[in-house]
């Protein structure tokens, strides 16, 4: 939902000396003299969510989350079962008014919920006969994330039986303020049934303010929910009104954040973990240590350059520090002076041994083993049977997993359309019988001629989403042609040692993996099953010429059919399945030839739904904004394609607004 009043965030203040320059700029703003008393309020941070809670003749009709501040989600129906959120306000009100806060979770209670979680667990497990382990059982990492998931949970009984709670600390839409300060106005509001911040205190010099902050600051650790700043506020309304805000934070308020929370600790080992886009993360194994009431063991050390800087080595004595008091990260490195060899990034992909290598102008270092890689095939199988790209229903996350273990899918992707074979060995496994096998298998058998696009976005090849694949597809119309067009275009590369190259009939460009030669290469047999691209046609000046289709993408393509094995895969897959040639059809409609871009959360329809139904009406689904786009499509949480938009002039409708747009098409 759009927010008719935007909900601002707040700069940050880390020192004192920010805070007296705070004050010094409302002082000039307002053209105060140097003896004129300002008033600021004065009150705990607390860390939740933040959410507006629309009220009309005294009820409450809306509530949404902050979202960007422009545009939030709605959470109307999960609020209605926070006890300190009244459905009615006490008393007199005025017409509209709108009440904002935070919704948190205590401490305890998050320590409770946690508990129940791994209770639950357990239990689960022994059901199944199962071993149990209590570090692997789902868990929330802070109290915030767990007001935060409670919250936006689809179905409203899962919030009401989370304890979750509300406290006020500001207003928006308003047809009349019951006050003219800040602190005034608090207390109108918790006299109509709000809880407030017990430390909210009028402040009239720095040295108040100050002395707020170091009194919050020691009883920090006593507060039943966290906590992470003092946030003031002019207390004057008419000031307020007269300072406005610059960009998404308000002139008149500020957050003096606590410091980080620092401990010593020794790095006592890095492992590489390789993700599901072949990224190689290191992380660092540590000697426990408490961080902020946390006991922490592993530190993310993000890439190759981050332990560079710190110089970083298995065996440093580090300092450790919880930015934002949640997330650990390396600030210092004591012994980086001892003579000892420098940490040794590996060239190759720790788990399956293909090269790993960092793109031009990244610093994240890539596995190029792709489709193979056992690291990666867990994340790339789920991708490639999920709703945006197969959709093939049954075959979730556990089930994978389960095939997995047994060896069924450990060739690659076209190993789904071969577990057909197993089926007797499946039925009667734990949580399988006939109907549920029959089911799975026949879902399976139901993909067997795939939508190409879906296809070729479900093989994960890096930068090559949704709409890059279907832009691909309706150039090529076939995934043999459009993979001959990428080792032609990947030979003929800058990068590669090429130079212009051109497709023949019956030609396909030599193999990847050999050498660059000054002689042209030598005739290979075309797949069988599809044409090269047009006769004479440069396949790299082809590939660029598809609107979305840059370098990088090109680079990409190429990337992945210079590995042998991502080549065996392929092959593979495509033996099992048979595309048809990918033609979109059409139809006349108010954005036939428009550029569309779909932004926030769509409520009704995914966002690969949308973007197909944009194609079908003749429209183009890009991913950015840009001076090209003719529309966007908000949903809740839109952010700076939102702003990018509203810059350039561009139209933007809702969700609603797109629906009958498309009923209207027939």
């Amino acid at each position: 939902m759009l927010h008719a009043v935007r909900m601002l965030s707040l700069d940050n203040a880390f020192q004192d000396e920010d805070v007296e320059e705070f004050v010094g700029r409302v002082r000039r703003f307002l053209n105060l003299t140097e003896d004129e008393v300002i008033t600021f309020t004065a009150e705990d941070k607390i860390d939740g969510l933040s959410c507006s809670l629309r009220y009309e003749d005294g009820v409450l009709r809306l509530a949404a989350t902050r979202g960007d501040g422009q545009v939030g989600e709605n959470v109307t129906a999960n609020v209605a079962h926070i006890p300190d959120i009244p459905q009615r306000l006490a008393g007199a009100a005025p017409t509209v008014f709108e009440v904002r806060g935070e919704v948190y979770m205590e401490k305890q209670a998050f320590t409770a919920l946690n508990s129940g979680l791994i209770e639950a667990a357990r239990a689960l497990a022994e059901a199944k006969g199962e071993a149990f382990d209590p570090a692997a059982a789902r868990q929330f990492a802070t109290p915030r994330n767990a007001a935060a998931g409670s919250l936006r949970q689809k179905d409203p009984a899962v919030t009401a039986a989370r304890p979750l709670r509300f406290l006020a600390h500001g207003w928006g839409e308003a047809s009349e303020v019951p006050a003219g300060s800040q602190f005034d106005t608090m207390q109108r509001i918790a006299a109509w049934g709000f809880k407030v911040s017990p430390d909210l205190v009028r402040c009239a010099s720095l040295d108040d303010m100050l002395q707020q902050y170091r009194s919050i600051g020691a009883r920090r650790p006593g507060l039943p929910y966290d906590i992470d700043g003092v946030v003031y506020k002019v207390d004057r309304l008419d000031w307020q009104g007269r300072l406005g805000w610059i960009g998404k934070a308000p002139r008149w308020g500020l957050a003096h954040k606590f410091p980080a929370e620092r401990a010593e600790t020794v790095l006592e080992a890095i492992d590489i973990q390789v993700g599901r886009t072949g990224k190689l993360t290191p992380v660092g194994r540590l000697k426990p240590v408490l961080v902020g009431g946390v006991t922490v063991t592993n530190v993310t050390l993000h890439n190759r350059d981050e332990i560079s800087r710190l110089g970083l080595r298995e065996g440093d004595r580090i300092v450790l520090q919880r930015a934002g008091d949640v997330i650990p990260q390396v600030v210092e490195n004591l012994t980086r002076e001892e003579p000892r060899a420098a940490y040794a990034f590996p060239e190759h992909c720790p788990v399956c041994g293909s090269e790993a290598v960092a793109e031009e102008g990244e610093v994240d270092v890539r596995c190029t083993g792709g489709l193979v890689c056992t690291a990666q095939q867990f994340e790339r199988l789920r991708h490639f049977a999920s709703r945006a790209a197969l959709d093939i229903e049954g075959l979730g996350e556990k089930t994978i997993a389960e095939f997995m273990d047994l060896g069924w899918l450990a060739k690659g992707p076209g190993d789904v359309f071969r577990l057909r074979q197993h089926r007797d060995e499946l039925v009667g496994r734990p949580g399988w019988q006939d109907k549920s096998v029959d089911s799975l298998l026949a879902a399976i058998e139901a993909k067997r001629r795939p939508d190409a696009a879906r296809l070729l976005f479900g093989l994960g090849i890096r930068h090559v989403g949704a709409v890059t694949a279907r832009d691909l597809l309706k150039r090529f119309q076939t995934l043999p042609a459009l993979r001959a067009a990428a080792e032609a275009a990947a030979q003929s590369s800058p990068e590669r040692g090429g130079g212009p190259a051109k497709l023949v009939e019956g030609q396909v460009p030599a193999d990847a993996t050999s050498q660059p030669s000054e002689e042209p290469p030598a005739p290979l047999p075309h797949p069988a099953d599809g044409p090269p691209p047009p006769l004479g046609e440069d396949p790299r000046a082809a590939l660029l010429s598809i609107e979305g289709v840059g370098p990088v993408v090109v680079e990409a393509l190429g990337d992945f059919f210079h590995e042998a094995h991502n080549r065996e895969v392929w092959d593979d897959l495509l033996s099992e399945v048979d595309p048809p040639d990918y033609v979109v059809e059409t139809k006349a409609s108010a954005v036939s030839g428009k550029t569309v871009v779909f932004t926030g959360k769509l409520e009704t329809m995914s966002r690969d739904e949308a973007k197909a139904q944009a194609e079908r009406l003749g429209a183009r689904a890009a991913g950015t904004v840009s001076a090209q786009t003719d529309l966007v499509v908000a949903g809740p949480g839109a952010g700076s394609k939102l702003k990018k938009a509203a810059e350039l002039g561009i139209e933007v409708i809702d969700e609603a607004e797109w629906a009958r747009i498309v009923a209207e098409a027939g």
